[in-house]
């Protein structure tokens, strides 16, 4: 397979963008018979897609019915509508809904993608009304990348999930409890198979080659062409050797990501501090602007897929944005604020998380509880380690680390007489796994990313900090991508600022106004929506090119 550098500029679709969302509508559009023009900013492929772990949300789907689980449009309507809090699109929730279960079954009859049910795994919020303990979690089941030939080596490899297992495999998933044998690690070697978000991006990207779709690298996407009519007809790309245009007779799609690397864009319009961005360095709002130029509405423009970051050191890459998510949620660890004092269910799922980052003191005027502190004890790091780091080996100088609590509440200049109150009430109501304060562990999603040895049990996340010495490390805001962009029907077109759809253009994954609003209806629940929209996008504008 070789990789080529410059195609023609005539299409009958256009893609900017090569994660799920955008290799979903390539391959849609490819399948329904149109010539695709697929755009990638990046020397590499993939987008966030690939760093990821790879699940989608994708409800009612085939697979879980198969298994016996009980679901319906009805009961994920009234799941996602009670998470809204006015901040849905009740109409776009609706498509969400209806192309989901398509979606799946679409893909593995047209493409080398195959799903499993991620089992165990529930959505956010459980215990809301429609909401599920499993079934609606998809995950790719493992991808030898030798089948991609010499695009293997051009999808980008994030530095925290890389690849090597499936999520199902993980502590989340409870597959491989005890992790990965050698001898299966050097089988999966031999064919360079992957899982999580590589094996989502391996498959789709085989589709697209497979279809005859071949992404161009070190292209961005830069301005729409857009007729006196007000239909776009193409987009001007800057590429390797100088800008051209490209042009496409039944649309462009939008799949750019977010705009979560561009301090201006987060300044103007997100409601709370992103100290750290976990997604590709090309997400700066591409789309958004293009769109903006020509009178595209905006929708969900403050709101992120929050996540809590630490800062740690990854040989290689140097001193990077690691997520805390299933490291904050077991025993023998907490979170306070600067006061010294926990501040919220440190179990909670991660985007709800970043709801208790934004909390404002009236009096003081500042963030109370951003940045915060991770607190875990000796028991903490032996057992499950920290980003990389687990005793012998010598303490890392991101992890501050004291043999008393007092020491450690001097250490990282919070009081300590809070800090030792605060860890002594914990400590008492975890001999009976419990949390008074803020209910951790009574969610099933709370014990499902616990330590899987304790079961479904509030034990798996309820743990007390008893064991020296201590260690604390900065906890700050991140997230995984933005939310915010041009509003989109369910057909994926982006609207005007009257609501009409501005002919020739779609958008789709974090590139468009997110359906979910401010919430995160499952694990997956950032891909499921890439797919779900990226889908009509390539198949409404490959029909288009047809008229």
């Amino acid at each position: 397979m070789t990789i080529a550098h410059y195609p023609a500029v005539d299409y009958d679709v256009i893609v900017l963008g090569t994660g799920a969302a955008g290799l979903t509508a390539a391959v849609r559009a490819a399948a329904e018979g149109a010539q695709v023009g697929l755009f990638e900013r990046a020397e590499t492929v993939g987008g966030t897609s690939a760093w990821s772990g790879g699940t989608v949300w994708l409800p009612n789907n085939h697979h879980q019915k198969e298994l016996g689980f009980d679901d319906s449009r009805e009961k994920v309507l009234t799941y996602l509508l009670s998470l809204s809090h006015g901040l849905m699109d009740q109409a776009l929730i609706e498509a969400y809904v209806d192309t989901a279960p398509e979606v799946a079954s679409w893909l593995e009859r047209n493409s080398p993608v195959r799903f499993d049910v991620l089992r165990g795994m529930s959505d956010y919020h459980p215990e809301h009304p429609g909401g599920m303990q499993e079934g609606r979690s998809l995950e790719c089941t493992l991808f030898p990348f030798d089948e991609l030939g010499n695009w293997a080596a051009k999808v980008t490899v994030g530095w925290q999930l890389t690849g090597e297992f499936c999520m199902s495999e993980s502590s989340l998933g409870k597959k491989a409890p005890k992790g990965l044998p050698p001898e299966e690690l050097a089988r999966r070697r031999i064919r360079d198979e992957r899982g999580a978000g590589q094996a989502l991006v391996g498959r789709l990207l085989k589709g697209c080659v497979d279809l005859g779709v071949v992404p161009q690298t070190s292209c961005r996407g830069e301005r729409l062409l857009v007729d006196d009519d007000g239909r776009v007809r193409g987009v001007r790309i800057a590429g390797p050797q100088g800008s051209f245009e490209a042009r496409a007779r039944g649309g462009v799609v939008l799949a750019t990501g977010g705009f979560e690397h561009d301090p201006k864009l987060v300044r103007s319009f997100l409601r709370g501090p992103l100290d750290r961005a976990v997604s590709v360095p090309t997400n700066t709002g591409d789309a958004l602007r293009m769109s903006m130029r020509i009178g595209a509405d905006l929708a969900n423009m403050r709101e992120a897929w929050w996540v809590a970051t630490i800062d740690v050191d990854v040989a290689g890459r140097g001193r990077v944005p690691w997520q805390v998510n299933s490291e904050r949620t077991r025993p023998h660890a907490i979170m306070v604020n600067d006061d010294g004092v926990r501040f919220t269910n440190e179990a909670a799922n991660y985007n709800a998380l970043g709801n208790a980052f934004h909390v404002v003191d009236v009096h003081r005027f500042a963030y109370v509880n951003h940045p915060a502190w991770l607190v875990v004890d000796r028991h903490f790091v032996t057992r499950y380690g920290l980003a990389g780091f687990r005793p012998p080996a010598a303490t890392p100088d991101w992890l501050i680390e004291a043999q008393t609590v007092e020491d450690l509440g001097d250490a990282i200049s919070v009081p300590v007489d809070a800090l030792q109150r605060t860890i002594v009430r914990w400590n008492e109501y975890a001999v009976d796994a419990v949390d008074p304060d803020f209910h951790r562990g009574e969610s099933h999603h709370d014990r499902a990313w616990g330590d899987p040895a304790f079961g479904y049990t509030p034990q798996a996340t309820i743990g007390p900090l008893d064991t020296p010495p201590f260690y604390a490390t900065r906890v700050r805001c991140g997230a995984l991508g933005t939310k915010g962009g041009p509003r989109t029907d369910g057909h994926a077109r982006v609207l005007d600022v009257d609501g009409v759809p501005i002919d020739g253009l779609y958008a789709a994954g974090n590139a468009m106004g997110s359906v979910m609003g401010m919430t995160y209806g499952g694990h997956g629940g950032t891909l499921g929506p890439a797919l779900v929209f990226g889908f009509p996008a390539g198949g409404h504008a490959a029909v288009r090119a047809r008229m």
